[in-house]
């Protein structure tokens, strides 16, 4: 039933772009008579730090009747209004400098406005439950009169306009909650649509490109397809955008309940003309995979611990392994499962993500379930020695979650899999608005592989869930593939000896140092800027070709500079570890790894 109560309304505009200056208006037609607070979230759901978004408020004051209203400010993200007059309504105006090239913030200019609602829109306290109404203006000047907007937000049923018209005007949620979680785009883009599980998709492109837009169409709409079918239709929203800023070098993403704000490089996209399946493309539609699946898992199939978000303070769950990790699987296997790449790309995809574990030693320090639990103070807060201290939830999440998918499948000759999880999970937990437990996904996989083998089965299967996501142990990938046809194999990733250091970019500058490596055990440290090897200048460029020279165990001279102090180390240099996976298929698997194989990968 509709509330009766008046709705909270704001008023957004561009209103100085050179400036980078967004000015927002909040009405609230019924204020607290004790006096109306406010908050601005410190973080934003799908990017777990706290990013004080407050501090970019410039301005702030408020008025009732046409008078000013004094304000206090309670903390680094809370204000209160005085009381007004009863009857009176109180208007809150103030200003964010919106100048955050990134998905999880605004930004402002010239060219275009882009912003999430966590970062613009004040909650009212007390009335977040109320319905929201957001007027987005247009800036001023005849240099805008062809901007135009594109958001998941519906229009306002009383807005003139139609529902695709891209149009300035009245928006509205049902919460302050709704309002949040549907990011704005406004200015100049590229548009194009299609239809997936009856659900209309629109891709907007902002920034200068040159990409196949019919191709990019065209592959969305299968991998969106398969998505939808792994869950069964209808998908949960009847629109969905794929917001996307292209810039010469960047890449994220950040899911919304009914669209994706994301950011690529203009490489990453595909040209006419393009071809085959280059790397970059691979990666961006691999984002776009990812951020789509997080439809169902993670905005709907959510842990207990976010119905509802708390957004003043840390969130705290074990399981986001599970949310992000499982989506990481699941991304790249929807590309090879809905055939837009071959199964070869999807091997070495999966190889890559091996190696990128297996060459990070804080995998043997710390568990998912504790990086999960301490994302907001590691994972996102990372420093130069967190390859060493931290392993990612995502990408061993990912390992975790194949690691189960290929039990499941290989344990009940292919009756069952990690698919059937997450049906029950949507089931129910996504359809139902029920958080999941920290448990619940144990309970989960242990229900599944009761159903579809045996009561033995599925408590195996939940209790090795449970050790492995607790533990540091690798998943006995290697053994795990030969079931399905597939041949695991990993080597030295470089040629000759390693000092056991990883530069930055383009530079001699030490990013990190390995655990227990021969630099540091010589005593050499991250941020030390590589001079000389045995009396030789050393460059980013021509250190591996100087170190081929060598062999393990010999003792070298390096010179850095640490500081404005140039220091000499003598290091004795070690082997290069195995840490390149290649996953090859085998040409003539056995009739029950084929079977096993194409149940996986399809094809």
């Amino acid at each position: 039933m509709p509330s009766q109560l008046p709705p909270v309304r704001y008023r957004i505009r561009p209103h100085r772009p050179e400036a980078h200056l967004f000015e927002i208006v909040c009405t609230v037609a019924d204020p607290d008579p004790a006096g109306q607070g406010f908050r601005l979230p410190a973080w934003i759901p799908g990017s777990y730090m706290i990013r004080e978004f407050a501090r970019n408020i410039v301005s702030l004051a408020a008025s009732a009747q046409g008078r000013p209203v004094p304000v206090d400010k309670l903390d680094k993200h809370s204000w209160r209004a005085h009381p007004v007059p009863r009857g009176a309504a109180l208007t809150l105006t103030y200003e964010v400098y919106a100048w955050d090239l990134s998905v999880r913030a605004a930004h402002l200019d010239a060219t275009h406005g882009f912003f999430n609602g966590t970062s613009v829109f004040v909650a009212v306290d007390g009335k977040t439950e109320r319905p929201c109404f957001v007027d987005i203006v247009r800036p001023e000047g005849n240099e805008y009169r062809d901007w135009r907007v594109v958001t998941a937000l519906p229009r306002a049923r009383d807005d003139i306009g139609a529902a695709w018209a891209y149009g300035f005007g009245v928006y509205q949620a049902a919460d302050y909650d709704e309002l949040i979680d549907h990011p704005v785009e406004m200015g100049r883009f590229t548009l194009a649509h299609f239809e997936a599980g009856g659900a209309r998709h629109d891709i907007a492109l902002t920034g200068r490109h040159d990409c196949d837009i019919e191709r990019l169409s065209a592959d969305l709409r299968r991998i969106c397809e398969w998505q939808i079918e792994l869950f069964g239709a209808p998908p949960p929203v009847d629109y969905y955008a794929f917001l996307t800023m292209v810039v010469g070098d960047g890449y994220g993403g950040l899911e919304h309940r009914a669209s994706t704000a994301l950011l690529t490089s203009r490489a990453d996209l595909p040209w006419k003309g393009m071809p085959g399946m280059p790397d970059g493309y691979k990666g961006f539609l691999g984002l776009c995979s990812h951020e789509y699946f997080h439809s169902w898992n993670v905005k709907r199939i959510k842990p207990a611990a976010f119905t509802p978000y708390e957004l003043g303070a840390e969130n705290y769950t074990r399981l986001l392994w599970a949310f992000e990790g499982f989506t990481s699987y699941y991304d790249d296997l929807a590309l090879v499962r809905s055939g837009v790449i071959a199964l070869e790309d999807y091997l070495g995809l999966l190889g890559k993500t091996i190696s990128n574990v297996l060459r990070t030693p804080g995998r043997l320090k710390q568990s998912v379930a504790e990086s999960s639990f301490d994302a907001w103070i590691k994972y996102y807060r990372q420093d130069e020695n967190a390859p060493n201290a931290i392993v990612s939830y995502y990408a061993k999440g990912a390992l975790i979650a194949l690691a189960l998918d290929l039990q499941l499948r290989s344990a009940t000759g292919g009756r069952a899999a990690l698919d059937d999880v997450m049906r029950l999970l949507w089931q129910r937990h996504g359809l139902t608005g029920v958080g999941v437990q920290e448990d619940g996904i144990f309970a989960a996989v242990a229900e599944v592989g009761a159903r579809h083998g045996s009561e033995a089965l599925g408590k195996r299967l939940s209790r090795w869930l449970k050790e492995t996501v607790a533990g540091t142990e690798d998943p006995p990938l290697a053994r795990l593939f030969k079931s399905f046809g597939v041949e695991y194999r990993a080597e030295p990733g470089g040629k000759g000896p390693t000092l056991g250091i990883k530069l930055a970019a383009g530079e001699a500058r030490i990013a990190n140092v390995c655990e227990g490596g021969p630099a540091q055990r010589a005593g050499m440290s991250a941020g030390d800027v590589l001079v000389a090897l045995d009396g030789l200048r050393a460059s980013a460029s021509s250190l591996d070709a100087a170190l081929s020279r060598h062999a393990v165990g010999d003792e070298v001279d390096i010179h850095v500079f640490r500081r404005d102090e140039l220091m000499c180390f003598r290091v004795e240099l070690g082997a290069q570890p195995a840490d390149s996976v290649t996953l090859k298929l085998l040409r003539r698997p056995s009739a029950a790894a084929a079977h096993l194989r194409r149940g996986w990968l399809g094809g």
